[in-house]
């Protein structure tokens, strides 16, 4: 995204710095998407087909679901992807062999379970593989935190 300015569109996504919102030592480029809404048909869509990973990664996404009223959805680069307003805090994600949930501003949110994987400058994924426990309690938190965390950038 290097060389956009604030407030430019690149693609469906609008790439926007909120200056005020946060100290400068923490201050971060938002995933904005316009479009998202509250329960979009692609997301059901993406849900219902029969993939056991699919359903899988289900019961994570319906927590992004249900951490507030303000909570937005829509499906971006074939993931389903959930926001506060528009900006963009989490998603799901199924492979071949395991689910990813997704934080978009992951770096910055406190993993004392260790769960978070990733190098990039913002964002981190939980991996869970089929069959393998899951720290569902660190992974709530982990959630939870996300959704706080933008509204807090907000």
């Amino acid at each position: 995204m290097g060389g956009l300015a604030p407030g430019a569109w690149a693609g469906n996504l609008l790439y926007s710095v909120h200056e005020d919102a946060l100290p400068p030592d923490t201050m971060d480029d938002l995933f904005r998407f316009p479009d998202a809404v509250p329960r979009d048909p692609a997301v059901e869509a993406w849900f219902s087909k029969l993939d056991p990973l699919r359903q899988f990664a289900s019961p994570w996404f319906e927590q992004m679901r249900d951490c507030g009223a303000d909570v937005r959805e829509l499906l971006h680069d074939g993931a389903p992807t959930a926001c506060v307003g528009d900006a963009a805090f989490g998603y799901v994600n199924a492979f071949a062999a395991h689910v990813n949930v997704g934080f978009f501003q992951g770096a910055s949110l406190k993993d004392s379970a260790g769960l978070l994987q990733g190098t990039g400058k913002r964002m981190r994924h939980v991996k869970i593989r089929w069959g393998e426990p899951v720290n569902a309690d660190a992974l709530s938190e982990l959630i939870a935190a996300a959704y706080h965390d933008m509204r807090r950038r907000l």
